[in-house]
């Protein structure tokens, strides 16, 4: 009878040890540089391939180009630089009132049931009206100047911030609440320690969408009764036909938000770098 061999693996042995199973990656990965701009470029790349292949009518919309030229031209003359101006003045100012003003009819409605009951409906009812439809009441009652083209921003952005602002102030666990007062810490402590941190990642949302609000606002508003701005300058360049000037003002607007939401999550990520998320 032959010696067994000791060096030869035990079969029972390795059909009883159970197989390792490889652990599926199922988040996103790593951030990607400029991950955000490759969506334009193509967009910019299809653009330009279509009007050099002659897919696209010249007068309806312009070679990319074309747009370039046209913005420069605009630019160097002045007339885009005040149009920039004027528009960014509104906006920011209108965009300083809204935040404001939703950031503390949040804090006011998400920290005191009397609040809650006085506020919360109030802007519920203001939601479920479109923005847009209170022009002609705003001119009736603040005139046709500035004043009620920056209380119309004001109000798209404050409702996005108030009750993104307010839900996250309504979803912080009641437990941090009672170990806040077990610990007793004051009424400030008490916002800085919990409500703030509570409230941040909501804020941030509704800052975003006000951001783009302030600016979808934007370019309604010029068109009425203005005589500057990128929403006026593409209104005269619709009554001439010349869509060229359109899509500059389109393009600008477009720089705009992409540049303003861009800060805004820059700002996030180092304001909220102790949460870790999907994203993060």
């Amino acid at each position: 009878m032959d010696a067994p061999d000791l060096n030869a693996p035990d079969i029972a042995a390795v059909e009883e040890t159970p197989q390792v199973r490889r652990r599926r990656r199922l988040s996103p990965g790593k951030r990607l540089p400029a991950s955000r701009l490759v969506g334009p470029v193509l967009v910019l790349a299809l653009w330009a391939v279509a009007s050099a292949a002659g897919r696209l009518d010249p007068a309806a919309v312009p070679a990319p180009w074309t747009v370039l030229e046209t913005g420069v031209r605009l630019w160097t003359d002045g007339t885009l630089t005040t149009d920039i101006l004027t528009s960014l003045r509104r906006a920011g100012s209108g965009f300083a009132i809204g935040l404001t003003a939703g950031v503390a009819l949040a804090l006011a409605a998400g920290l005191s049931r009397a609040g809650e009951a006085l506020i919360d409906g109030t802007v519920q009812l203001n939601r479920a009206i479109p923005t847009l439809g209170l022009i002609p009441l705003f001119i009736l009652w603040l005139g046709i100047g500035e004043t009620f083209k920056i209380a119309i921003i004001a109000i798209v952005v404050y409702i996005p911030v108030y009750l993104n602002t307010h839900a996250a102030l309504a979803g912080i666990d009641s437990r941090f609440v009672e170990l806040a007062e077990v610990q007793g810490l004051s009424g400030f402590q008490f916002v800085r320690q919990i409500v703030v941190p509570g409230a941040l990642p909501g804020f941030f949302v509704g800052l975003r969408l006000g951001v783009t609000g302030s600016w979808l606002g934007l370019v309604v508003l010029e068109q009425i009764n203005a005589t500057n701005g990128l929403g006026y300058l593409m209104f005269q360049a619709q009554n001439y036909g010349q869509s060229d000037v359109i899509l500059v003002g389109l393009v600008v607007y477009g720089v705009f938000g992409l540049v303003s939401d861009s800060a805004v999550r820059l700002v996030e990520r180092r304001v909220l770098s102790w949460r870790r998320t999907l994203s993060s």
